[in-house]
């Protein structure tokens, strides 16, 4: 039977209660290595028409493996 691989990489998205710097010295502390990051608009329907919420922020991390 084949060995599974660890996952090398994967997009965590940050709370809504938190700063973006916040996140990162989180993710830090966490041992990850922040390789990426990414932003896509969240909305809302009202009325008939969207409108838009807020920001839904990811960071593309790995493990770092000097920790």
């Amino acid at each position: 039977m084949a060995k599974k691989r660890a996952k090398r990489s994967e997009w965590i998205t940050i709370k809504e209660d938190e700063t973006v710097a916040e996140a990162y010295e989180r993710l830090l502390a966490e041992g990850w290595q922040v390789i990426g990051r990414r932003e896509e608009p969240v909305f809302i329907e009202e009325d008939g028409e969207q409108k838009w919420l807020r920001q839904n922020i990811q960071f593309h991390v790995k493990m770092n493996s000097q920790v």
